[in-house]
């Protein structure tokens, strides 16, 4: 790769082919897993695992060729790879902004490493420092230069970098100020409508949608429309408690209406999924009508989610005996399935017994943790299955700590807690790639890979084989192990999906060529448009 020798920072310093390569290096050492934890950067460039495992100071498959000429070779065990355009994503940082003087990237004819003391230890608080640094001295290189940012507000501000020689098609911001601030469920409106805000990015909730199109309708504003690529969905740990059995996970999505849900929490502007997928997604337009044919949509079945649990074994009350309406439902289970789930009951004889009893963690001022405590946790048909719900509200950075299990947040957090958290996750780019997220593979899943913990052979070499082992010209081979994938994955209900949204971002009608897509988010698409004259 060659790149511009025209390329500088917004302090004016020039860039050249070091500023690109270090941060891979990085990526493929252990000093970044020391940071931050998981990476698998290293397993995709050759010589990346020597690297990281220690055998030799260097990188071999980065190498430096001139002040603007670099080199990247794959790993040969990673292609084909359906999304190999991915490997050639670069981008350049100021070595000595993040880790501070005294470190240079280096060739000396087998591959590149940073010299300096390159340690965890002695760049840490340099990362730190250069991460939420929102200072003048703070290095970047995109359209806008980070100039103030309020930590108690949660407000940002940004200005135009003089320095910057435009995106791919060369193009330049032209509005000089942009102010950004978290929007607040109860006071987003009135801002809008007194004019302390006047652009509202990707509004999800379909009460707020239907707002913000109330005001659009009064003048002044406009709106875009689209499909959002990701779901939300409850997350099951597939490793413990009653939500390690699947005919559990399954009997859920049979006590929950999942159509009547989507249809109160988005009023219209989205509706029910049966799978990881977004319906902004290619994959999904092209295999709507499969989908419909071949996944289970889990249709509101009390009855049919009763006899699950009968044929799991969920048949006994609290004492051993037959279970009795009324009661909540125990299973017999070993002590390896028992693990550290703190509601077992062990007998006299010392048969073990799990109550149907799932802790859900949800998180606080959430409009979807509500409605499923009213619709699931608390329902008439979740009590009458013999299952108890029990939510735990908690901040969201608590939850993501039990969901992550990390450890480095606290001792607590290691420990298999809760069954079932409320989620959603997005995919920000095209690239569709579950490849590690059903891995077996214990150093993987102690970096955070396979977070719902569940370890199925099938699942493991569909998510592997749908992007490692198709090339991008084969979209239609790809395309069947997809299928193949969510089959798998509907079968065995890791999560619980419950909704796809509609997306709209309103703007103020003096802000010309603004146009935003699934894709196309707010940070490319500000840079086309104008004020009007």
């Amino acid at each position: 790769m060659t790149i511009a020798e025209c390329l500088t920072y917004n302090n004016g310093k020039a860039m050249n082919a070091k500023d690109f390569v270090w941060p891979t290096v990085l990526a493929c050492s252990k000093v970044l897993f020391d940071l931050e934890g998981a990476t698998t950067t290293y397993t995709s460039v050759e010589g990346g695992q020597d690297y990281y495992d220690g055998k030799v100071p260097y990188v071999s498959g980065l190498r430096l060729i001139d002040d603007y000429t670099f080199s990247v070779t794959i790993a040969a065990e990673k292609l084909p790879y359906y999304y190999d355009l991915g490997y050639a994503a670069f981008t350049a940082f100021d070595i000595a902004y993040w880790l501070g003087e005294g470190y240079e990237l280096k060739d000396d004819g087998e591959g590149c490493y940073i010299a300096g003391d390159f340690t965890a230890e002695a760049i840490k608080a340099q990362m730190e420092y250069a991460r939420f640094n929102a200072g003048p001295d703070r290095v970047s290189a995109g359209p806008y230069n980070l100039v103030e940012f309020d930590k108690a507000a949660l407000q940002a501000t940004l200005t135009i970098n003089p320095n910057y020689v435009g995106n791919f098609e060369g193009q330049k911001p032209s509005i000089e100020k942009i102010v950004i601030v978290k929007a607040e469920d109860a006071t987003w409106a009135d801002a809008i409508k007194t004019g302390s805000m006047n652009f509202y990015d990707t509004i999800t909730d379909g009460a707020h949608i239907n707002t913000a199109l109330d005001i659009i309708e009064e003048g002044g504003f406009d709106y875009v429309q689209f499909d959002r690529p990701g779901y939300g969905m409850v997350n099951f740990a597939c490793d413990f408690g009653p939500t390690q059995f699947v005919n559990v996970r399954q009997a859920i999505a049979k006590l929950l209406d999942r159509v009547e849900f989507a249809n109160t929490f988005c009023l219209g502007w989205g509706g029910v999924v049966n799978g990881p997928y977004g319906t902004a997604m290619w994959q999904y337009k092209e295999a709507e009508e499969w989908l419909n044919e071949n996944l289970d949509a889990y249709a509101y079945n009390p009855e049919e989610a009763v006899a699950l649990l009968v044929e799991d074994g969920w048949i006994y009350n609290a004492d051993g005996s037959d279970w009795t309406e009324g009661n909540i439902r125990h299973k017999k289970v070993t002590a390896e399935e028992a693990g550290t789930y703190a509601h077992n009951i062990t007998l006299a004889d010392g048969t073990i017994l799990m109550p149907l009893i799932v802790e859900w963690s949800s998180s606080e001022a959430n409009p979807v943790s509500d409605l499923l405590k009213v619709m699931l946790a608390e329902s008439d048909a979740t009590k009458a299955a013999g299952l108890q719900i029990n939510q735990n509200v908690m901040t969201f950075t608590e939850l993501l700590n039990f969901y992550y299990r990390d450890s480095s947040q606290g001792d607590k957090y290691a420990i298999p807690t809760y069954g079932m958290f409320n989620l959603a996750t997005n995919f920000s780019s095209a690239v569709y790639d579950m490849s590690y997220e059903w891995t077996d593979d214990p150093d993987l899943v102690a970096l955070g890979y396979n977070l719902n913990h569940l370890f199925d052979d099938v699942l493991d070499w569909l998510s592997m084989e749908m992007v490692y082992g198709v090339s991008p010209e084969e979209p239609e081979t790809y395309l069947i192990l997809w299928q193949k994938y969510m089959q798998r994955w509907n079968e065995l209900m890791p999560q619980l999906p419950l909704y796809s949204n509609v997306y709209i971002t309103m703007y103020p009608d003096w802000l010309e060529g603004y146009e935003q897509d699934s894709y196309w988010g707010f940070d490319k698409a500000i840079l086309y448009a104008t004020v009007a004259e």
